[in-house]
């Protein structure tokens, strides 16, 4: 229990530093291509194109926010082996609090009382979640969940391209959101995938789990960059939060036996829904201030 709840910090901070650093990266990138007068960069809708998505990941400080996220991606794969996805995910979705307040000093970004509030709405949820989590389930040997979940994977991700096409400039909810949801069964493909432990790498390449990994990781990066070219990164982040969080909790609990303690139950629920309406607060308000920052 306590390495798993030490990685999920891990992958906390990992995530929520290579957010920033990802964010300035694609807004400077951004701004040399329109100094340079450089066409491409959105398409008709607003939506960036994969062109100025890939100049954005190629610069050096994005390379950066990405080895934080590979750091974050380490702290989640251990820490969904160890420990309760409810919890687990929820430690995770704190990640929103380190991006708020580092994109004060680095991004500039300024956060009113309602953010504030709507942040320590989120730790007193994780706190809950904390005292409440009781011991891990296991994984499924169920050949339909191995398959289900890379088929829904590969469908959640060709899907999102084309609603955030469709949206363009006001997609960046709608691709957060979308690569939390893939992060989330990432986190469920590695609590069921065969051939860790023990090692076995015939297994591990042969289980539908294993590509799940990878392409979910993919996807979710790729569209969580999109995210942050189009909005706010804490509105971003938020959504992203509520993706990963809300469905790898409730397979926890309904398929894969993740319990809480005797008794607190309730406390779990709270705690839960608390951390989710937080996240969704901290993304609403992170629009509403980066409408209010142009329209300024």
């Amino acid at each position: 229990m306590l390495i798993g709840l030490i990685a999920a910090l891990l992958a906390c901070v990992g995530y929520g530093l290579g957010s920033v650093l990802q964010a300035y990266a694609a807004r400077r990138s951004a701004a040399v291509a329109l100094e340079h007068g450089v066409g491409g960069q959105v398409t008709e809708t607003g939506a960036p194109t994969v062109a100025s998505t890939v100049a954005a990941a190629l610069t050096v400080w994005f390379i950066v926010g990405s080895v934080l996220d590979v750091v974050g991606f380490a702290g989640n794969a251990v820490s969904a082996r160890l420990i309760p996805l409810f919890l687990s995910q929820t430690i995770m979705s704190a990640n929103l609090i380190v991006t708020a307040v580092l994109g004060i000093f680095i991004l500039g970004i300024r956060l009113h009382l309602r953010d504030w509030l709507a942040i320590c709405t989120v730790i007193l949820a994780l706190a809950a979640l904390g005292a409440a989590a009781g011991h891990e389930g296991g994984g499924s040997d169920n050949p339909v969940m191995h398959w289900g979940v890379l088929i829904g994977s590969v469908a959640l991700f060709a899907g999102s391209q084309l609603v955030v096409r469709r949206l363009g400039s006001r997609g960046a909810v709608a691709a957060g959101l979308a690569a939390g949801m893939l992060f989330g069964a990432l986190a469920i493909a590695v609590r069921i995938v065969h051939g860790i432990d023990p090692l076995d790498i015939s297994a591990l390449l042969a289980d539908p789990a294993a590509w799940t990994i990878a392409i979910a990781g993919i996807g979710g990066f790729y569209l969580h960059t999109v995210a942050l070219q189009l909005g706010s990164v804490n509105g971003a982040t938020a959504a992203l939060v509520v993706g990963e969080t809300v469905i790898p909790g409730i397979v926890g609990v309904l398929v894969l036996g993740d319990t809480a303690r005797p008794g607190l139950e309730w406390l779990v629920g709270a705690g839960f829904v608390l951390a989710i309406g937080g996240a969704v607060a901290v993304a609403v308000f992170g629009n509403v201030s980066q409408l209010e920052t142009a329209d300024a």
